[in-house]
């Protein structure tokens, strides 16, 4: 799948702010380019205060409480905004146990949606604010 279709998938829009977390040099720098060249807008980094449409966070096994990390973005996501947690590939360094995201997601209050790969070395998971059962 090209780096389009995959941009796509993400659902995201011109002007579309987006918070980028875990940054470093073993993300995939091709597929960083093509979000911020199809949103036409730069990410906002792990300062941010304003309110984005969306949270990409670049996760390894080693980076600590991913709970924590996912209640901490939750607070910046727009009431509709998805968080895409980025994890290394399995056999790759740094690969999260699926069930790992299984787990702490719905204790963050999310729901997880969808994964796929993207690039080499990624796999992008949807996570999405839980629905509330009342009416």
């Amino acid at each position: 799948m090209g780096v389009g279709l995959m941009i796509e998938r993400f659902g995201l829009r011109p002007g579309d702010l987006i918070l980028e977390v875990g940054f470093a040099t073993d993300c995939d720098a091709e597929f960083r380019n093509a979000v911020e060249k199809q949103v036409g807008t730069r990410f906002v980094m792990d300062n941010a205060t304003e309110v984005v449409d969306c949270v990409l966070i670049w996760w390894r096994e080693s980076d600590g409480d991913l709970i924590d990390e996912l209640m901490d973005v939750a607070s910046f996501l727009s009431e509709s905004g998805p968080i895409w947690l980025l994890t290394p590939k399995v056999n790759r360094e740094g690969y999260v146990e699926p069930s790992d995201i299984q787990d702490a997601a719905p204790i963050a209050g999310l729901s997880q949606t969808v994964s796929f790969a993207i690039g080499v070395d990624w796999v992008a998971t949807k996570l999405v604010a839980r629905k509330s059962s009342r009416k």
